[in-house]
């Protein structure tokens, strides 16, 4: 059976590379879909911005939906990588068979509660009178596609662990290209509005849920989905191991909503309005840096899962030195892009002068920091490729826990125009101490293999 990459003997430079500019790309073409939603939604006549400020209202919602899909695909994909190191063929079927299975009961559940609960999420997350219904109708048809958002997010790990990193991208930009197709048909040509962006992408998901699974159930993968064998002791595993990356990503939301209800309390009705368009305006520029570079950090989480399952330290330590380079020279990129060029970003999604002054400034200050995170998503997403789930969250936690801290702090203390600070400040502390933590553990975990 041909692979796309072995992990055992190809060059590691090149392995590196071939793993993590699909995932990147793939990361980069899913961002870049989620921003055209937004490009579409801010640009609908007359009521442009109050649509666009309520779909930033229902970003935490969306968060978590990716965030339960993580839980297993991040959970499950890196035990897969070093089963497959073990050479224990059966072990890796029994890991996809009971991720499997825990996606498909994991998206029922995320669809009905936050159903039941929509009116009381989208206020407690920021929503106003004027907002409130262009989020309720965003957010209502998005959640009946949870399930194909889930599958086809979490299953694509499976595909990535496997050496297929070329397949996982194209069944991302299935999605996007999709979803940037259909999005002026609803939203224009239907008179749709908002409820014509949401149908746009639950109908892009099915589309790349349908190629991932028939990838998946086919021929050409060495490990297939499978039926049975269920245990809890490797649903366990899994729900510890990517509890991990699930509890980062909900500490994002409640980081987003704290922030949401700070602006709001500071801003009043009118100007907390208008700092909540220009928040989701930069937190979609942020999406354009994150989202590649963890797909570096991600995508390549095989190799360290499979190495250290191997007992190979030498290639483990030799990957993230590539790793961390291609992710250094990606967020240098994106942050000369915004200290130089955020202007041509934001009249993507307004004109208006007001709201275009504000967000550039918004963006140049948010940005200070994503040269040194690059550092800090490598190590992070290091040890969870290696199963370290513990040390992983510890790391991320901290990182929260400081942007948290300047949420309160900063506008009480200077005003609410410099809320924007709060993400320099804790990239750059939590760079810090994650690199200190790497230098004490990191080769000393990797040397002892699984």
């Amino acid at each position: 059976m041909k692979l796309e990459n072995n992990l055992d003997t190809d060059n590691m430079k090149e392995l590196v590379w071939r793993l993590a500019v699909p995932s990147m790309l793939a990361q980069f073409v899913s961002v870049f879909y989620s921003i055209v939603d937004r490009m579409y939604i801010g640009n609908i006549p007359q009521v442009g911005e109050l649509a666009l400020a309520g779909v930033g209202v229902c970003g935490p919602i969306v968060t978590l939906l990716t965030a339960a899909a993580f839980l297993v695909g991040i959970g499950g994909a890196p035990l897969m990588s070093i089963r497959l190191g073990q050479k224990n063929q059966k072990g890796a079927e029994d890991v996809l068979a009971n991720c499997f299975m825990m996606l498909l009961v994991i998206s029922l559940v995320f669809t009905v509660i936050p159903l039941l609960m929509k009116e009381k999420l989208l206020m407690w997350f920021g929503a106003s009178q004027a907002t409130y219904a262009y989020a309720d109708s965003y957010i209502t048809i998005y959640l009946l596609g949870t399930a194909f958002a889930l599958m086809s997010t979490g299953m694509n790990q499976f595909v990535v662990c496997q050496g297929f990193a070329k397949t996982a991208m194209k069944s991302v930009m299935l999605g996007a290209v999709s979803n940037i197709a259909l999005d002026p048909v609803f939203i224009f040509g239907l008179n749709m509005g908002v409820q014509g962006a949401a149908l746009a992408t639950v109908l892009s998901q099915i589309a790349s849920c349908a190629y991932v699974l028939i990838f998946l159930f086919g021929k050409k993968v060495p490990v297939k989905i499978t039926f049975g064998r269920y245990q809890w002791r490797i649903m366990k595993q899994v729900l510890m191991l990517g509890m991990s990356y699930f509890l980062i990503i909900a500490f994002d939301n409640i980081l987003i909503i704290s922030l949401n209800a700070v602006i709001q309390k500071y801003g009043g009705e009118g100007q907390g309005d208008m700092l909540l368009t220009c928040t989701t305006i930069v937190q979609s520029f942020m999406l354009m840096i994150t989202m590649p570079l963890g797909g570096i950090t991600t995508g390549t989480q095989t190799i360290l899962g499979y190495n250290f399952g191997a007992k190979r330290p030498d290639r483990i330590m030799k990957a993230e030195k590539y790793i961390v380079s291609m992710a250094l020279g990606f967020t240098a990129i994106m942050f000369l892009a915004a200290q130089l060029l955020p202007n041509l970003f934001v009249m993507i999604f307004t004109r208006d002068p007001e709201y275009v002054s504000l967000t550039v400034r918004a963006i140049r200050i948010y940005t200070i920091g994503v040269i040194p995170l690059a550092v800090q998503y490598t190590i992070v997403d290091g040890f969870t490729g290696m199963g370290i789930s513990k040390v992983a969250l510890s790391l991320s936690a901290f990182r929260k826990a400081v942007f948290f801290a300047c949420v309160f702090t900063i506008p009480a203390v200077m005003g609410i125009e410099h809320v924007f600070f709060t993400e320099p400040a804790c990239d750059i502390l939590g760079t810090i101490v994650s690199v200190i933590t790497y230098v004490l553990l990191f080769k000393k975990i990797a040397c002892q293999g699984a």
